[in-house]
């Protein structure tokens, strides 16, 4: 049985009523605007937040939220908000107090429809989080990767160098065969440790911004074939075969050379590592502003369930067959970070037990980019 409610008392205005209640007890910052970013709702969490003691319904938001950028700029928040189509996050912004102190700004801005039925308007709703802490946390953890990458260039260095000398002695003197085998290991483990460090270098100056880029023009097909020849001995040790398929009409590509190349390496060596039979393709395609390159192989593929999550950072798969091969699980999350500076476009298709294919679409940045 239904419990009765007064005849004042919408079913529009209780549940109007629970979501007030539901927005006031949240610990986030949730502030609701409409087509024009005026305030339509707030929480206490967001006066907190902006450090105000008020807001009044109508007030735009551009008045009470004045962010700046990582690089102090003032950002114009009425805009940024605007010109979102899709629920968009950004963790770069800062806001500064009239005491002189600064936080830094999660926010989380989310197109909608504000009100009920016919009465429903386009409007935006954000989210907003103080993770002052969480950034200072993570520049310490970049910092530290940073620090500890550098330190550890070094000794890895002159290891790999004696043991290459021991084993060219070992070779010469046709020392045990034991020997030569441990030396092969500590040699391969040692280029492992080397391919982690230079990961995490990349990684720590992409994550705190140092990534800089420098457009020159790129002829692909002397660096796909130039690749092609890198990894030819690592692909004949498994019996793989790397096929090139370069289009003939390919135009000098403007990006960046060194990202270019290494997010190629990622592509191949990832496919080298998860491939035990059959071949490997690197293709390249003009399109229009830009080339599209791919990667695809004959290999183990890559479950579903693995599909979303293989540009996660530190990202390994259960499956046996990948934990049977060295990784750091950051080649492709580094991937995705240099595909993001040069403004380029990955997409993938595998199927288990058939093979992977990566692609991305470099765009030329010197006619796209001012």
């Amino acid at each position: 049985m239904d419990t009765a409610q007064p005849n004042n008392i919408t079913s529009e205005n209780l549940a109007y009523s629970r979501l007030i209640s539901l927005i006031n007890s949240m610990a986030d910052g949730v502030i609701a605007l409409d087509k024009n970013v005026r305030v339509v709702l707030f929480n206490g969490a967001a006066l907190n937040i902006l450090d105000v003691n008020n807001i009044k319904e109508g007030d735009y938001l551009s008045n009470l939220l004045q962010p700046i950028d990582k690089n102090n700029q003032p950002v114009d928040i009425g805009s940024l908000i605007q010109q979102t189509t899709i629920p968009t996050t950004n963790r770069d912004l800062r806001l500064a107090y009239k005491d002189g102190s600064f936080s830094n700004l999660y926010l989380n801005i989310a197109p909608v429809h504000l009100g009920y039925g016919k009465s429903s308007q386009e409007g935006y709703v954000l989210l907003l989080r103080d993770i002052t802490l969480e950034k200072s946390l993570e520049e310490e953890r970049d910092e530290f990767i940073s620090v500890v990458s550098h330190e550890l260039r070094t000794p890895i260095t002159i290891a790999e160098g004696n043991i290459s000398n021991a084993q060219l002695i070992a070779d010469k003197n046709n020392a045990d065969p034991m020997i030569k085998q441990a030396l092969k290991e500590a040699h391969n483990q040692v280029l492992y440790l080397a391919d982690m460090i230079n990961d995490l270098s990349t990684l720590s100056r992409a994550e705190r911004g140092k990534l800089t880029l420098e457009v020159e023009p790129i002829n692909i097909p002397d660096l796909i074939n130039d690749l092609a020849k890198n990894y030819q001995h690592d692909a004949q040790i498994k019996g793989l075969k790397i096929n090139t398929d370069i289009d003939p009409n390919l135009e000098l590509l403007q990006s960046s050379k060194l990202y270019t190349r290494e997010i190629l390496q990622n592509f191949i060596t990832n496919a080298i590592k998860y491939t035990n039979k059959g071949h490997i393709t690197i293709t390249a395609k003009q399109k229009k502003q830009g080339v599209e390159l791919s990667v695809s192989d004959s290999g183990i593929g890559i479950s579903k369930i693995d599909q979303e999550k293989i540009f996660d950072k530190f990202f390994r798969s259960d499956d046996y067959r990948t934990r049977q091969v060295n990784g750091t699980g950051l080649g492709l999350y580094v991937t995705m970070k240099l595909a993001r500076i040069t403004h380029a476009d990955i997409s993938f298709s595998s199927q288990l037990n058939k093979g992977s294919k990566f692609t991305i679409f470099m765009p030329n940045l010197k006619t796209n980019i001012s």
